[in-house]
């Protein structure tokens, strides 16, 4: 149970404790039994004030007497504690949270990005271009207020992403990549260790900012690392080199070619005729009109515009370029 609920429950808790206690009080002092110790209970606990069942004896008077002081003290706290529970929003943060959490379990093969920084911001931006379900672990928790105030959808959860709990919790186990943006590197390896031993196979990007941080990143279970100042550097430079190119690639990934994409399809996801047929074949087979810009083969090299008679075999991909309908098509002709 989490803190929040545990202080809407606690008064309530403490009222059924001494309601119990009354009960049992009345039945070892004055020998009721439990219908008349629930009926004194009741009186004595709501303050009612009604005709006693039996005549009390003096240690019942004292028992009644404590009881009342007790509970009225309990009622108070109650008062209190529901009020200021209100008063701070908290019913509402209690079943925002509970909202938070339903929508995490719901989550699979979705992502997990840790720190909400520019970074953070931006990957959790794209990843909203391309439909691609996300959740955020920020532990500022100032930050999460403003954000969702912009985007009252967003499922997130306040933590520390460095915790093995909090990963679990934002849904590690049925998480198809982790993007871990933290300004320390050293922060960035433990998430990186943490996030390989939950989860195995999960494809892990992390961001740099030393470049001797890279290999240890690399050694410590990332698949890739981004060092977000030299890539800022190199695009910068390619612009004046290259602009259009750059404004291709920026099209591609940003709001205004959404449609567009590019994704790769493994050997594995083709049918069973189409495995170990030439690109030519596979590229005619119930066409869409996506179009083949590269391959990567087993070993993971690339090869852009590869020509129509290679033969794709186990291991290779092909990294197809086309609108969202069309390579949904692609993948629906092929399953």
């Amino acid at each position: 149970m989490n803190k929040a609920a545990w202080k809407l429950l606690q008064p309530l808790a403490i009222l059924f404790i001494i309601y119990i206690a009354g009960i049992l009080g009345y039945i070892v002092i004055e020998h009721f039994t439990l219908l008349e110790a629930f009926y004194m209970t009741t009186i004595s606990v709501t303050t009612a004030g009604f005709t006693e069942v039996r005549k009390l004896s003096d240690a019942g008077r004292i028992f009644t007497s404590l009881l009342l002081i007790t509970s009225w003290g309990a009622f108070a706290f109650a008062i209190t504690r529901i009020t200021q529970y209100i008063i701070n929003g908290e019913v509402n943060k209690y079943f925002k949270n509970r909202r938070i959490m339903k929508a995490i379990d719901k989550l699979n093969q979705h992502v997990i990005v840790c720190g909400y920084g520019r970074n953070g911001q931006q990957a959790a931006k794209t990843l909203g271009y391309h439909s691609q379900e996300y959740i955020i672990i920020e532990n500022n928790h100032d930050v999460i207020e403003r954000v969702v105030g912009e985007h009252p959808g967003l499922i997130y959860i306040i933590g520390d992403s460095t915790d093995d709990d909090v990963l679990q919790r934002a849904g590690i186990h049925r998480a198809k990549a982790l993007i871990t943006t933290l300004p320390a590197d050293a922060d960035n390896v433990f998430i990186v260790l943490s996030a390989r031993w939950l989860n195995p196979e999960i494809q892990i990007i992390s961001r740099a900012s030393e470049k001797n941080s890279t290999e240890k990143l690399v050694k410590a279970g990332a698949n890739s690392v981004i060092m977000p100042d030299k890539i800022g550097g190199t695009h910068m430079a390619t612009l004046v080199s290259k602009p259009d190119v750059i404004e291709f690639i920026d099209y591609l990934s940003g709001a205004e070619g959404e449609s567009i994409h590019i994704e790769s399809v493994s050997y594995n996801q083709l049918p069973a005729d189409m495995q170990g047929q030439t690109l030519m074949n596979i590229m005619a087979w119930k066409k869409t009109g996506v179009n083949c810009i590269g391959i990567k083969d087993a070993e993971g090299k690339f090869l852009i515009s590869p020509p129509e008679e290679t033969i794709i075999e186990k291991g290779m991909k092909v990294l197809v370029l086309g609108t969202r309908q069309q390579i949904e098509d692609m993948k629906g002709n092929i399953k």
